[in-house]
């Protein structure tokens, strides 16, 4: 009888990265577009440097917090619900196996396998780890994509951290005639960097990235800066 040896291999596939890929761009994202829609609406109205650089600060800060902490509670959430789930399913195992087995079974029948052969596989399967099968194959639920809220909300403190320091280190460094100009035009061209970063690490077209990110950020930017001298006009 021949005897087959699984053996390992090195190919990564980008569904291992999409957890911390989607906290990161989100986090990077929301930390360039606040920071400089802060900037650039009280640059508006007609603050102080002083008062325009505390404001950046203080979106720094307050944003990386708040990403951090929004970012852990609903990932917490998803991994208890995650839980729940598979705990239901290993009473359920525990409680009528073979109406599981004929369960597993059909879902292989429904991806195309002959009856016989789903049933085959369905045996196999559960013999090996029968939890294990039906998270994967009825539950959805597996390591690649399974929740990891420490981990969702330490990516997006740090990125959102990263992008809002892009316009802190804009108006540190611009002169303040032109600061506005500045904070809007370099946050639009690191958007549109964000936006291909984040196609080339998920293997999405980069063109319709950039431009997605660049638009959305910049729209923000122009209703903040039009607020802000709307309100400076004001007083």
């Amino acid at each position: 009888m021949r005897s087959y040896q699984y053996r390992a291999h090195s190919e990564r596939h980008r569904t291992e990265r999409i957890g911390w890929l989607r906290a990161a761009v989100l986090g990077a994202n929301d930390g360039i577009i606040s920071t400089a829609s802060l900037v650039a609406g009280v640059a508006a109205a007609n603050a102080s440097h002083a008062n325009i650089m505390t404001t950046a600060v203080a979106g720094l800060v307050a944003g990386a917090m708040s990403m951090a902490a929004g970012e852990f509670v609903s990932v917490y959430s998803q991994a208890d619900t995650e839980k729940a789930d598979l705990e239901r399913e290993r009473q359920e195992l525990a409680a009528d196996g073979e109406a599981e087995h004929r369960e597993l079974t059909a879902i292989y029948v429904h991806r195309g396998l002959e009856p016989e052969l789903a049933n085959h596989v369905a045996t196999q399967l559960m013999a090996h780890d029968a939890l294990g099968a039906h998270a994967r194959d009825e539950l959805g639920i597996s390591e690649a994509l399974s929740a990891r809220p420490l981990q969702a909300a330490m990516a997006s403190a740090l990125s959102f951290a990263v992008g809002a320091a892009m316009p802190l280190a804009v108006v540190a460094l611009a002169p303040a005639h032109s600061l506005l100009v500045w904070t809007v035009v370099s946050a639009a061209c690191l958007l549109a960097l964000l936006g291909t970063i984040a196609a080339l690490v998920g293997g999405t077209p980069i063109v319709k990235s950039a431009l997605r990110v660049t638009f959305w950020g910049t729209l923000a930017m122009a209703v903040t800066a039009g607020v802000g001298a709307l309100f400076g006009a004001v007083v």
